[in-house]
């Protein structure tokens, strides 16, 4: 009985490999604007569409980070276009908000775990609007061990990028 249910476990996580595999294949890269990147994931009603970016430079006192990144979100089949998310490459101190800084406006993110978001739809808008307009991006983080840090984005190529993504998630 063991056995068949070792065998049963292998089985699923075969599976389970060849979705990730038929997942990623679904993947295209739209292209790369500025230090921007478009992406569209998967097809039909569940696609989404996200651009990404990454730091081109990061401050803090750590000794070892993950992936970090900022990301914008169209989710058609959720009805959520622009929606706003950062990784921090460690696990965000509980009950303190990120911040993101664009030409002198400050944007608060709420934090779980190692992302933050903006806290609703008017927000996500609010910082794309500043995102478009700006040049810079700067989002600071307080790690779950105290550790502040500061990531400095480039925005060049962010509006063409987001462009893009808009198109593809809206079927044009």
């Amino acid at each position: 009985m063991f056995r068949a249910f070792v065998v049963q476990i292998g089985l699923v996580f075969a599976i389970c490999a060849a979705m990730a595999s038929v997942a990623h294949a679904q993947q295209k890269t739209l292209g790369t604007f500025g230090d921007w990147t478009a992406v569209v994931d998967g097809t039909g009603p569940k696609k989404l569409c996200y651009v990404g970016g990454k730091p081109k430079k990061s401050k803090g006192e750590y000794s070892k980070r993950d992936a970090v990144h900022f990301l914008v979100t169209n989710r058609p089949a959720d009805k959520v276009k622009a929606e706003v998310s950062a990784t921090a490459g460690y696990t965000y101190k509980a009950g303190k908000d990120a911040q993101v800084e664009i030409g002198g406006k400050t944007f608060k993110l709420f934090t779980r775990g190692g992302n933050a978001w903006a806290y609703d739809a008017k927000g996500d808008k609010a910082l794309v609007s500043a995102m478009k307009d700006g040049k810079e991006m700067i989002v600071r983080g307080t790690s779950s061990r105290g550790t502040q840090t500061t990531d400095t984005y480039s925005l060049s190529g962010f509006e063409e990028a987001l462009a893009a993504i808009d198109q593809a998630c809206a079927g044009k």
